[in-house]
């Protein structure tokens, strides 16, 4: 009985240690993060964000980003914890030592006479005839009693003097640290806790595997369903318009799963007329036009109709239960937008270029749903190839303000950014009628705009001159720069529910044939990555050419550097095409911020592979006139080169921008450009 109270009383400090195995080194993580982000606050502080609540730090909004299912849990372990020391602390026992001598109040050694004496002695304290109390009658029997007995049996005392107890030399005792009840079962306790046992241990986690499974199966590793990215890729063509992107994108299964009402109705139909103008139907057939966008799937309208109401800042329409599918519908919309810029620039054969048309369609979409502006902002207007769209992401900004400032040849946002403060400050009190503090907002979110440049080298490595059929090393380094000094931000977006981090595209891309050669996605979020990829990138590339351990630090050095001023490098590869001049751009797409993207021109030269596998001279049926040809064809192609844009985006001055080109320079492609997607700037370099 004592050994199984004693592993009974075991069993709360084998719970323990178990759970504080994963717990304590977990808790010690969450909370190291926690305490080591930055105090710079990385969000707009403008008073449009201020009043939207989205960054409100109340006790409220603490508590309700405190209150997630992970964090719950994690409290709820450690009041589990908590419990679990008390009960150990004030409810288990002592395990005693049997010592016959203390228990009866002797020295070692005392004679026959005094054990009798003491043992009389306490039998008058705790025989049961003396002393009524069940406690005493216990202790009587099970230490009185056989302490008297060790001591006066002389077999027993010699074994408690030489071996330390009075049965004599003691095994190993092991004990299993399990509740009591589960120690002593017979019958059909047994079956009960076989079944028991089987259910916990074996059906429940059998079935949690299965139903996890069986949901995970169904989503990618970005928590996109499979179903969704077989229908952006068969839906996704390479003439696709920019306008036409969001078709495709609303084809989403996680935006079929969300239920459509009859209580929906008629809020629905209050806001097809508030945004009908932005659906694109032909108003000289406008019935029968709007008969065909109701006959669509109940689910494909609704999700249409939700998302138009974000462009055209048209929430106010909703009713209770459209706004939480609203929600739903912006809570997925950054990452189903991510998997179709994907399927825009996958490699498709038979060349393995990806799609340079929708691509920056689908980017534009992203805006415009990031920062709540009408897709129709964005056409071509007043000699601003991005219309008035860019303005109206700025706080209290809206058309009538864009149309007064133009008076002042204020016509692009290009124009406004390059004003200095006191010049935008005076425009916008004196004539657009801004407050001080409203000027001050405008002022505040231009420093949180990002001027980003873009150095790019594309080069064969370890050889001279591209070739056709060469694999071709692209190094860009993509630098981000604020007004306010800021690397690490969120974007300035009131209107959009969630925090929304930046993401930058880098696309090197032939316009005038529509395909993406190389992609990448780019964050300046996370500086550690960042760093630790650089550092390897570099290393493995000075290896490759032979630099010594000196030469290698000195580049790692730099290269951290430039990445903790806000520079992040890409590199990638790609196979030299056939014979020729190739006329490339390459894009900085912004998903955030509208008028932020950067572009340039790079010229490329492919050279005839020659049969000896020489570089960078002529072979034998090539002639200096022939060389004399190329350039003349080159220049040809150079007049007639047209860089594509967006259907919103008609550049007027693209016979102007285009003839800021890179040079070609012993097989090295150099190329620094800067600016808007409106702005282009090309560098030669030798």
């Amino acid at each position: 009985m004592a050994a199984s109270e004693e592993n009974s009383a075991l069993f709360p400090i084998f719970v323990l240690t178990l759970m504080a195995l994963p717990l304590v080194p977990y808790t010690i993580v969450i909370l190291f993060g926690a305490f080591k982000k930055k105090a710079a606050k990385i969000n707009c502080q403008c008073s449009v964000c201020v009043r939207s609540g989205k960054y409100h730090k109340s006790i409220f909004k603490r508590i309700s980003n405190f209150s997630t299912y992970s964090n719950l849990t994690l409290v709820l372990l450690w009041v589990v914890m908590a419990v679990l020391v008390y009960y150990i602390k004030h409810i288990s026992t002592e395990v005693q030592i049997f010592e016959p001598f203390s228990i009866l109040g002797l020295e070692h050694g005392a004679s026959d006479s005094e054990i009798k004496k003491a043992y009389r002695r306490l039998s008058i304290q705790y025989h049961p005839d003396k002393n009524p109390d069940p406690e005493a009658h216990s202790y009587f029997v099970e230490y009185i009693s056989k302490a008297y007995q060790a001591l006066t049996d002389p077999i027993s005392r010699e074994n408690f003097e030489k071996y330390g107890h009075p049965d004599g030399r003691q095994g190993l005792q092991m004990g299993i640290a399990l509740p009591q009840f589960l120690l002593n079962i017979d019958g059909a306790s047994e079956g009960m806790l076989l079944l028991g046992i089987v259910g916990v241990c074996i059906i429940l986690p059998l079935t949690i595997s299965v139903i996890y499974l069986s949901r995970s199966s169904k989503y990618t590793g970005n928590y996109v369903m499979h179903s969704t990215l077989a229908a952006y890729y068969h839906l996704m063509k390479p003439s696709l318009a920019p306008s036409k992107v969001m078709d495709v994108f609303i084809k989403a299964s996680e935006f079929m799963d969300i239920p459509v009402r009859r209580t929906d109705e008629e809020p629905l139909q209050r806001l097809f007329v508030l945004v009908r103008s932005e659906l694109n139907l032909d108003l000289k057939n406008i019935r029968q036009e709007q008969a065909k966008f109701w006959k669509q799937h109940p689910a494909l309208v609704k999700t249409e109709l939700l998302l138009q109401a974000q462009l055209t800042r048209e929430t106010a329409a909703l009713s209770p239960t459209l706004q939480r599918d609203f929600r739903r519908v912006l809570e997925l919309a950054p990452r189903l937008l991510e998997e179709l810029m994907k399927m825009a620039i996958i490699p498709r054969p038979p060349v393995g270029h990806g799609w340079l048309r929708p691509a920056i369609g689908v980017v534009e979409l992203s805006q415009s749903v990031v920062q709540a502006v009408p897709l129709s902002a964005r056409k071509a207007a007043g000699g601003s190839s991005e219309g008035y769209a860019p303005f109206l992401q700025l706080p209290h900004f809206s058309e009538a303000v864009v149309k007064k400032i133009a008076r002042k040849k204020v016509r692009t946002f290009q124009d406004f950014r390059d004003m200095t403060p006191d010049e935008r400050e005076d425009l916008l009190t004196q004539v657009a009628g801004f407050s001080n503090s409203e000027s001050h907002d405008v002022e505040m979110v231009l420093k949180m705009m990002p001027s980003v440049t873009i150095d790019i080298t594309c080069e064969t490595e370890g050889e001279e001159g591209l070739q056709g059929g060469d694999i071709v090393t692209m190094h860009a380094w993509v630098t981000l720069n604020r007004g306010n000094g800021l690397i690490r931000a969120l974007p300035h977006c009131p209107y959009f529910p969630f925090d929304k981090e930046e993401n930058f595209w880098l696309l090197l891309a032939d316009s005038f044939s529509n395909d993406v050669w190389l992609s990448q996605k780019v964050s300046f979020m996370d500086e550690s990555t960042a760093i630790i990829a650089v550092s390897k990138t570099i290393q493995e590339s000075k290896e490759g050419s032979g630099a010594s351990a000196r030469e290698i630090n000195v580049a790692v050095k730099e290269a951290i550097e430039k990445v903790k001023n806000g520079s992040r490098l890409v590199m990638g590869k790609f196979q030299a095409p056939a014979e020729g001049n190739y006329n490339l751009s390459s894009f900085c797409l912004c998903d955030s911020w509208i008028g932020c993207d950067a572009k340039s021109n790079i010229k490329l030269k492919v050279m005839k592979r020659s049969r000896a596998g020489t570089r960078g001279g002529l072979t034998a049926d090539e002639t200096p006139a022939m060389e004399d040809g190329i350039e003349e064809d080159e220049e040809e192609e150079e007049d007639d080169y047209d860089d594509y844009e967006s259907e919103y985006s008609e550049d007027e001055e693209d016979t102007k921008e285009t003839k800021s080109k890179g040079a070609v320079a012993n097989g090295s492609t150099h190329n620094k450009g800067s600016g808007s997607s409106s702005d282009e700037s090309g560098s030669e370099a030798d």
